[in-house]
């Protein structure tokens, strides 16, 4: 194992990753020693956004009474404690809140020790994640929002306690709240933008409390940007960016604030595929660093400096990309990992709704829109300038994005979508040659998502069964230790693309291989498997959140009693499993599993025909 890690990871991260460790214990061992680590910074301004909000106002008045109470509804809750966590579901965390209590397990974290002493997984706590979801403050962004639709000065009041209270109950640098500096970034953005949108109401000790905020939040993301430049490189590296950027900025440290945009660059073109792709390999993460970069758009009307060429022609054909992946509803495949994340609630749009990320930044890029008006507007409106723009006449076609392994095939009311990769970094799931089917709005084929990282579930559900795709029986394609250590990656040969078919094969280097063609028909799709290895069963399969029907050579998709597809099958043994997928964080539903199973040696052939009505 460590021969491989060393290949695939590279030495240079091994040795970074080991110095981190040493860091972490020298800091338990020796507290002091973090003098080493900490910087000076003196805040000295925190005017970064210049928001029109009158327009934001506008635009919200505008909107259906319906979607404001939905706004006002979050927004109220919030005052007393009760967050709308992951856009998925509601935690109480108790009026005051407790900002370092998990609402799921009842739990605390030790708010006395200081941050390098408290665990990243405790079965006890539980997800720690649940801990740092209100502390992001993401919801002063629907205080924000409900003072402008209603110009109630309670959810100014809400705003101002809170940062009080937050402040005074997150001493730096103790607590489970200043263990990531992506955390802390987050938490400074969304403090900030509200502060903006208060600012006619705001007191002195408002304003104090901003700065002090900034100061140990900056504080912390310079004295472990380490991990996430060298350790990591993943959206933690984005953010942590946009935070130094943030905090050079606001001290006035116009050398530090160079350096940050240069590294920023950098790292896009080094985590940025020329063909859109995203190194993470997971739309929600790649949707998270699309909105740090909205982020770093709008704050760069204030630092006067802005990112490359080549780093936004990277950003559009990362958008561009996502659009091609993307379902009439506005909804993409729920590829890779999948934490819950929307760092920043600022349209009514639900959490599966790509569309105001994939809009903000193609104008941001472009100057030109990628959809007609719509609620996913109200996104723009905070991170752009306001102007109107005309819509860019895109078409939605069949694509090969060979650097980043995605490949869809359209047809008329849908699509298929693929993956095959020979992974540049580290994988999150193991969903080679999965099939994403779309039909009419429906993704009638799907992808298992995560759940939680502390959970039993994603160890499941992120590895090769929760795909639709073929598995010998007792063999991963790819090997993991812990929750996110990936090795022996899958790599792939002989693939092909034209505009109604793909062919391609996957190399698992746990001695099998998968190849899979697809081809595009009249009526759906045909798909023929081969799969070449030692193993006594090979298993191929199909999740779908509808109803399964069994039939003579195959199964049957049903919603609500209306047929979506037949599925006809050349032999094997067919089982309906209960299965689960989340498509939010902490949320699961079941569904089921259509595993066919045939016995295979040294080959397995199978071949699938989908009729879609």
């Amino acid at each position: 194992m460590i021969k491989t890690i060393l290949t695939e990871y590279g030495l240079g991260w091994a040795i970074n990753r080991l110095l981190y460790s040493a860091k972490l214990k020298m800091l338990s061992a020796v507290p002091a020693t973090e003098n080493i680590f900490e910087k000076r910074v003196q805040v000295k301004k925190i005017d970064l956004f210049n928001l029109n909000v009158a327009r934001i106002r506008t635009f919200l008045l505008k909107l259906s009474l319906e979607k404001q109470y939905k706004i006002l509804a979050i927004a109220d809750k919030a005052i007393n404690g009760i967050i709308t966590g992951f856009s998925s579901i509601e935690l109480d965390y108790g009026n005051p809140i407790n900002w370092h209590y998990s609402p799921i397990t009842r739990e605390e974290s030790v708010r006395t020790a200081k941050w390098y002493r408290i665990p990243d997984f405790e079965v006890k706590r539980g997800d720690i994640k649940i801990i740092w979801e209100a502390s992001r403050l993401t919801h002063f962004l629907y205080f924000a929002r409900a003072y402008l639709i209603t110009g109630n000065v309670k959810y100014y009041c809400a705003f101002s306690e809170q940062l009080k209270h937050w402040l005074k109950d997150n001493p730096y640098p103790y607590g489970a709240n200043y263990k990531c500096g992506q955390e802390c970034t987050l938490r400074m953005i969304n403090a900030l933008i509200a502060y903006t949108v208060f600012n006619q109401l705001t007191t002195d000790e408002d304003e104090n409390n901003i700065f002090l905020l900034v100061e140990v939040c900056y504080k912390k993301v310079l004295a472990n940007f380490f991990y996430a430049h060298k350790c990591i490189k993943n959206n933690h590296t984005f953010s942590e960016i946009c935070g130094l950027i943030i905090g050079a900025w606001c001290c006035n440290d116009k050398e530090g604030l160079t350096k940050a945009y240069g590294l920023l660059d950098k790292e896009t073109e080094g985590e940025f595929l020329l063909d859109g792709g995203y190194t993470q390999y997971s739309f929600n993460y790649q949707r998270f660093t699309l909105q740090i970069f909205e982020c770093i758009y709008k704050i760069g009307e204030k630092t006067g400096i802005s990112i490359s060429a080549k780093s936004k022609e990277l950003l559009k054909s990362s958008a561009l990309l996502m659009y091609q992946a993307q379902d009439i509803t506005g909804d993409v495949p729920n590829y890779g990992s999948n934490d819950g994340a929307l760092i920043f609630p600022l349209t009514v749009c639900d959490y599966r709704d790509f569309r105001s990320v994939l809009n903000t930044i193609y104008a941001l890029t472009t100057g030109e829109r990628l959809y007609d008006a719509g609620d996913y507007d109200e996104e723009l409106l905070w991170f752009g300038d306001g102007k109107e723009i005309p819509v860019a006449e895109i078409e939605r076609k069949s694509t090969s994005f060979d650097m980043s392994g995605f490949y869809t095939l359209r047809h008329d009311g849908g699509f298929l979508m693929t993956y095959l990769q020979s992974f540049k970094a580290r994988p999150s799931h193991m969903d080679g040659l999965h099939i994403d089917l779309w039909h009419k709005g429906k993704n009638i084929f799907c992808d298992s998502g995560t759940y939680s990282y502390a959970s039993e579930l994603v160890k499941e559900i992120s590895t090769t069964v929760g795909h639709n795709t073929a598995k010998v029986t007792g063999i991963e394609q790819m090997n993991k230790r812990g929750a996110f250590l990936i090795y022996d990656w899958a790599e792939c040969k002989d693939v092909k693309h034209a505009e109604d078919s793909f062919s391609g094969t996957l190399i698992s280097k746990n001695g099998y291989e998968h190849s899979r063609k697809i081809q595009r028909t009249v009526q759906g799709y045909k798909i023929d498997d081969e799969v070449r290895g030692n193993g006594v069963h090979c298993e191929f399969y199909f999740h779908t959140p509808y109803e399964v029907k069994s039939v003579l050579n195959g199964f049957e998709v049903f919603d609500d009693g209306k047929k979506l597809c037949v599925v006809k099958i050349e032999s094997g043994n067919i089982e309906i499993r209960k299965a689960y997928r989340s498509l939010y964080y902490l949320r699961k539903e079941e569904i089921n599993c259509v595993v066919v199973k045939r016995s295979m040696s040294n080959k397995c052939n199978l071949k699938f025909e989908i009729n879609l009505n």
